[in-house]
């Protein structure tokens, strides 16, 4: 094969209280790319919609991401004379800073594709770490809540950092998603630094309690133990000062019946979960209702769980 097309999912990182552990993969939205082997050494950006690519390639995720693969695999393979490259078209359909893995889905994507056009020589686990090296320039840390759930699917949990040590969650059947955007730019980066950098060790304790119970919850499909569990004592206080109507959107969208949500990562994205799609396009509804008079432009999703992550679509011969 010489190319190949790729949908790399959107994602909900943290899920309230599992800040930089917890996250899961979206239905929708998505960005297509279409990555192709090229007889020059390097990587080659061809085009990219729906974003501006930055100067320095240093700076791009994708580009990142790519080469941290490429290099891995010339040396693995210094023996082989064959000259490897890549080209590269990204449709950015997942805007940046949104808070739904912007970074994490161009990171992801290409090394999924990569693998697939070198004959699938890495495992699962190292495609993350490649694709983290992407996230690293985006946030400044190279965390694995968003590209975990995009290369493996569905809900995911980082252990550990060091080592890398990832698990696949089960995802109940009929848990869905809502999703508001505000047209607003969050940087990952600013996010992080208004951060506490110690907290007390009431929070941590009420904290750990809803991870263990959300994760329970997941496997027992409790939705009313997810419900409680929907909780962050630690980030969210800090990070919701950031983005408008935000214990709005939570008081009103719960009156309806979602079991809980927060900010979708560093936000400005709301999530909120529901059991159902019928209550998950109610919520949806709840959220138009909440945003349309604050005169800020807004874009809302309704999705089940992307329980495959980044997905192959076409063979280019």
């Amino acid at each position: 094969m010489n190319g190949i097309k790729i949908l790399s999912p959107a994602t909900v990182a943290n899920l309230g209280c599992g800040f930089d552990i917890l996250g899961l993969s979206l239905q929708f939205p998505f960005d297509e790319i279409f990555l192709y082997k090229s007889n020059y050494p390097g990587i080659r950006m061809n085009r990219i919609y729906g974003s501006t690519l930055p100067p320095n390639p240093n700076k791009n995720v994708a580009f990142v991401a790519l080469q941290a693969l490429l290099n891995k695999y010339n040396k693995n393979n210094k023996q082989n004379e064959q000259i490897i490259g890549f080209e590269l078209e990204l449709i950015k359909n997942i805007h940046p800073g949104s808070g739904i893995g912007s970074s994490a889905a161009s990171a992801a994507g290409v090394v999924f594709g990569a693998n697939i056009l070198l004959g699938n020589p890495f495992n699962t686990m190292q495609l993350i770490r490649f694709a983290m090296e992407g996230e690293r320039v985006a946030s400044g840390t190279a965390h694995a809540d968003n590209v975990s759930p995009a290369l493996l699917g569905g809900i995911t949990l980082v252990r550990s950092y060091q080592p890398l040590d990832i698990t696949k969650l089960h995802c109940p059947r009929e848990l869905w998603v809502s999703i508001i955007h505000p047209k607003i730019e969050i940087k990952t980066s600013d996010a992080r630094t208004i951060l506490k950098q110690k907290i007390l060790m009431t929070d941590a304790i009420r904290q750990w309690g809803n991870i263990g119970a959300l994760v329970a919850g997941l496997y027992q499909e409790n939705y009313e133990l997810i419900s409680r569990s929907l909780e962050d004592f630690i980030v969210e206080p800090i990070r919701a000062i950031l983005i408008p109507a935000f214990y709005e959107l939570k008081i009103r969208c719960k009156e309806i019946g979602a079991l809980g949500g927060g900010i979708s990562g560093s936000g400005p994205s709301v999530f909120m979960l529901s059991k159902g799609n019928s209550t998950a396009k109610k919520v949806t509804e709840m959220m138009n209702r909440v945003y349309d008079p604050l005169r800020i432009d807004y874009q809302t999703y309704t999705s089940p769980i992307n329980k495959k992550g980044v997905q192959c679509i076409k063979i280019i011969q």
